[in-house]
């Protein structure tokens, strides 16, 4: 079967699934088999080890095991992989489209974003301190994933018709476990279309368009004729900001992604150093001023990590969920923060100017610690020494519920926490997260575009990119005036989805990962100027 019918009919069950049973089977990707009631608790209710998540155990399990075979690369090669961006050993004649720096950015630019914001403010809503311990240990074994994933894509990527790499986990599957694995491959590419669409476009521009909404009508307030929202129909309003907002976005990503990767790896190289330099330096400003108050947040997150507080006292089954609540959390929003295990990264690295696979997976390894080691633990860190946590969910529920202050989720949260933490210099520290969220948003937006570009040619052929391109800016437009719960939910899905074939790929290719690593650092590497000059 051609992989495009194979492709088109994928999507027809996946949208049949939804007709029929609507969200209920795609909102379950994360709780299963806990979403079963006698699955749940078994082997008891006191020890529910049903409710464990499938994915849980298959990212963590899955990043155990590479890091155990690999003899723990994030580790043992982290300092080769910074040698290796700086670009010292970059040889303008290797085969690829991007030096290792801008592959880096790229991938980077996909994965630094509302994650850092939005999504470390969520974890600590619903699963409290604790959470971020387990965002941590997602990225401690997802860097064992993202050097695998990596590696596998370079590997085994290939050039398209226009002379472009073409390269991922659907390709890592097809011709590193053969065609008879060809289904997985297609189910892969399948749901990074709808992931691109989903998370990495729509709910950026509804993200970007839903802040600066709010600022503006902050100012001008709800009646002025920018912002009052018309009802158009039954359930869906609009105002005339939005649908501008929404136009300039997606002329400014469609400026960008009409261009191809080099055009993306150029904006990306440039936007995502500068994007994450002010939210840092933001961030770094808050915690100097609440250096005495480090301490103890580290000491509430490793705490809660193993101990949150339950709702009533006790132990056994409730303080269980309590806990799994706090881990479900952290790694779903750790996930969705650095991708490691979902593959999508792997794309973006397969790009790379290199003839070494290896080479490029030691640069992968720095995405996750960057991105959650050291951006999401900061935006984590500020919203804890601030106190803005209090204004949770958990905190209410589990600490103190007499507490009456407004309830702050997302990026409010974060927004809140930046506007406390940094009155000591200036009343609009607010306005910092405001235009991180348009600069993240736009550079994640862009990014993905890419990553779904790779999987519609690898279903459909160069064809099909022009119009898949054409279609994403529209989807940038339609996110920037819609509410997107259910599409948020469905792309979370999609994420889920996407990530077990690309886990099976790491599992039965591990051993060959194994022997490339070991021949690679047999070699004596010198930096390539060096190296081209003893010729």
């Amino acid at each position: 079967m051609k992989k495009s019918i194979a492709g088109l009919i994928a999507f027809a069950l996946i949208f049949l699934v939804l007709v029929i049973w609507g969200m209920e089977p795609y909102d379950a990707v994360w709780t299963f088999p806990g979403n079963f009631e006698w699955v749940k608790n078994f082997p008891s209710e006191n020890l529910p080890l049903g409710a464990i998540p499938l994915m849980i155990i298959a990212l963590v399990g899955t990043g155990i095991f590479a890091t155990i075979k690999l003899g723990f690369p994030q580790i043992r090669y982290f300092k080769h992989g910074v040698n290796v961006t700086r670009g010292i050993y970059d040889n303008p004649a290797d085969e690829g489209d991007l030096n290792h720096f801008r592959a880096l950015t790229t991938a980077l630019s996909a994965t630094v974003g509302i994650g850092n914001i939005a999504g470390v403010a969520t974890a600590l809503y619903y699963g409290g301190p604790g959470a971020i311990f387990w965002m941590w240990v997602t990225a401690f074994f997802g860097t064992t994933l993202k050097f695998a994933e990596s590696t596998l894509s370079l590997k085994y990527r290939k050039m398209d018709s226009d002379g472009f790499t073409a390269g991922g986990p659907m390709y890592t599957i097809e011709h590193g476990l053969g065609r008879n694995w060809r289904w997985l491959a297609v189910a892969f590419a399948t749901f990074t279309i709808i992931c691109s669409f989903a998370t990495g476009n729509a709910i950026q521009a509804f993200t970007v368009s839903d802040q600066l909404y709010s600022e503006v009508s902050q100012v001008i307030g709800l009646e002025h004729f920018l912002t009052i929202k018309h009802l158009l129909w039954e359930g869906f309003s609009v105002s005339v900001m939005q649908v501008i907002i929404g136009i300039l976005l997606a002329v400014v990503v469609g400026m960008v992604i009409i261009g191809g990767i080099r055009r993306i790896g150029h904006v990306t190289g440039v936007l995502a150093p500068f994007m994450a330099l002010i939210y840092v330096s933001a961030a770094g400003l808050i915690l100097l001023a609440n250096l005495d108050k480090i301490g103890e947040a580290f000491s509430l997150i490793l705490g809660m990590a193993f101990n949150p507080p339950a709702e009533i006292a006790g132990v056994g089954g409730g303080s269980f969920l309590v806990l799994m609540n706090t881990l479900l959390w952290g790694v779903k929003r750790g996930l969705y923060s650095n991708e490691a295990g979902q593959g999508s990264a792997a794309i973006a690295h397969s790009t790379a100017k290199t003839n070494h696979p290896v080479r490029e997976g030691a640069v992968a390894m720095l995405g996750p610690f960057i991105d959650t080691i050291v951006i999401c633990t900061m935006t984590g860190l500020v919203i804890i020494t601030t106190g803005a946590w209090h204004h949770t969910e958990f905190f209410i529920n589990r600490i103190d519920p007499s507490f009456a202050g407004e309830l702050l989720n997302s990026s409010l949260l974060t927004s809140f926490a930046f506007k406390t933490g940094l009155s000591w210099l200036f009343s609009s520290g607010d306005k910092i997260v405001t235009f991180s969220v348009l600069l993240f948003a736009v550079s994640t937006a862009i990014s993905w575009s890419f990553y779904g570009d790779r999987a519609t040619e690898y279903l459909f052929g160069a064809k099909a990119i022009k119009p898949y391109r054409w279609f994403y800016v529209l989807f940038v437009f339609i996110g920037a005036i819609a509410s997107l719960e259910a599409v948020w939910a469905f792309g979370d899905a999609a994420l889920g989805f996407m990530t077990f074939p690309n886990l099976i790929a790491i599992i039965l290719l591990s051993t060959q990962l194994k022997k490339m690593t070991k021949k690679y650092f047999a070699i004596d590497h010198k930096p390539y100027k060096s190296s081209y000059h003893e010729k």
